[in-house]
């Protein structure tokens, strides 16, 4: 029979007398990031298949892997707490590991009573343990010494444990690739909080911006002294308001006296509407568009999602400069040749979904030449953009699909919502900015970490040194 489902506070086991060939109980367990991590803390099995996205991603496996023996901990576990439980005494355990575990993965561990042996009270269980579509991915069999005694225990509180799954490795990495350019003039446009006065000093002190704050010089100071910051040393450009401070910033960019901007503390759209007036002296034949560059531990590199920030909702027009610029943007990092997909809600071309027939559209004009630099695909749903199990699943052949360095949102809205899951829930690190201007803008939120805001700095950084020998 198979054993009640149990009181999860509780630990009943079932003695040796309890037990018949036939008996059988199971968990299911979702694989997460943080299995491998803890698996790989605990076991020392720092194997790059299991711990390095970037390694697997080349791997024949195509991804990240679960650790065989992280399947067979959680036999162990049936064993020592649903079949036959507490008291029970392992004595020998086969395995055989017939297919890949990947994050993500659902699986349900089943322990079956095969035989027992009066004399020793040994009992012999089946063991499988089967993922989401039904392939048994483990098998094996199990020989224990069941209890004699009836055990009936409260479960035991475990001590909780946090692991910094993402870590500052791909901040790291950014800073590390930056490090021997130059550190360029940037206009730091109304800092006048505490979050980005200090950004723009954590960025001058990383060595990336020589900044040079636009702003009312009492508030500048006001917001300074309250903060504990020096303002020593630092150009100042005293303005008598915000307004007057974004279209002060845009002349500064316009006059070649700063190579880029830095948004502080006003709203986004009273700094873009400088930046896109006509006599601002800085639109270039492109749509301005926002990119998140996010680094999240559950994919194996860095992406784009693009645009979550300016273009409300893009026509095709627009949507050809947002993944243009996005293009722009991967070569800047070093994506030779990006991989860009066009999402939708499905991955099909329906004549009732505006989305996919955008798509449709974008990547014949990748075929015929009028969007260069990189490899478009779409419509693709964000599961067939970034999974390549899901676009098998569903048939997909495609050089994009599943390993997508740009994902192309629909519209604002969506993209908004994208990136902030991913960042508030995917744990990724993120980085923001504008381009399709003569000088890249840094455009972050007062919710930004201080990580966040330094990497958007070094992005601005390779941009603006890129742009020296190849202006927009």
């Amino acid at each position: 029979m198979t054993a009640p489902e149990p009181d999860l506070h509780i630990l009943r086991n079932r003695t040796f007398d309890e037990l018949a060939p036939g008996d059988s109980a199971s968990i299911e367990r979702v694989l997460g990031i943080q299995d491998i991590q803890l698996f790989a803390l605990l076991s020392g099995d720092i194997d790059p298949a299991h711990v390095d996205p970037e390694f697997a991603a080349s791997s024949r496996f195509e991804g990240v892997i679960a650790h065989g023996m992280w399947g067979g901990a959680l036999i162990s576990g049936v064993l020592g707490t649903r079949l036959p439980g507490a008291g029970t005494i392992y004595r020998s355990q086969t395995l055989r590991f017939l297919a890949p575990v990947r994050i993500g993965d659902r699986l349900a561990i089943q322990v079956t009573v095969v035989a027992t042996d009066p004399a020793t009270r040994g009992v012999t269980l089946a063991c499988t343990c089967t993922n989401q579509d039904g392939d048994v991915v483990i098998e094996g069999e199990a020989e224990v010494i069941a209890p004699d005694e009836r055990i009936e225990c409260s479960r035991a509180t475990l001590p909780e444990i946090r692991l910094d799954v993402a870590g500052n490795d791909g901040l790291e990495r950014l800073l590390a690739r930056v490090a021997p350019m130059q550190a360029i003039r940037v206009a730091v446009v109304h800092p006048c909080d505490e979050a980005s006065l200090s950004a723009a000093l954590d960025a001058r002190d990383a060595g990336l911006i020589e900044p040079v704050l636009v702003a009312p010089r009492d508030k500048l100071e006001a917001t300074a002294t309250e903060a504990g910051l020096d303002l020593s040393g630092l150009a100042v450009e005293d303005v008598p308001h915000s307004h007057a401070a974004a279209t002060r910033a845009a002349e500064l960019a316009r006059d070649g006296k700063v190579e880029a901007l830095m948004k502080g503390s006003l709203h986004t759209d009273e700094l873009m509407a400088a930046v896109v007036a006509r006599d601002a002296g800085l639109r270039t034949k492109r749509r301005v568009s926002h990119c998140f560059v996010l680094q999240t531990p559950y994919y194996p590199r860095p992406f784009i999602v693009t645009d979550a920030a300016i273009n409300l909702a893009p026509d095709l027009e627009q949507k050809a400069d947002i993944v243009r610029n996005a293009i722009d943007l991967a070569h800047a990092i070093g994506v030779e040749m990006p991989k860009v997909a066009i999402l939708a809600a499905v991955e099909t071309v329906s004549p009732t979904m505006p989305a996919t027939l955008d798509a449709a559209a974008l990547c014949k004009m990748a075929d015929r030449g009028q969007i260069a630099g990189g490899v478009l695909d779409g419509p693709l749903a964000f599961d067939n953009a970034v999974s390549i199990a899901a676009a098998r699943t569903k048939g997909i052949a495609s050089d994009v699909a599943g390993q997508a360095d740009v994902l192309v949102v629909p519209d604002l809205e969506s993209g908004n919502m994208l990136a902030k899951q991913l960042i508030y829930m995917g744990e990724a690190a993120s980085a923001g900015i504008v381009l399709g201007a003569k000088v890249p803008i840094v455009l972050t939120s007062r919710a930004d970490s201080r990580q966040s805001r330094i990497a958007s700095c070094a992005i601005a950084l390779m941009l603006a040194h890129r742009y020296r020998a190849a202006p927009p």
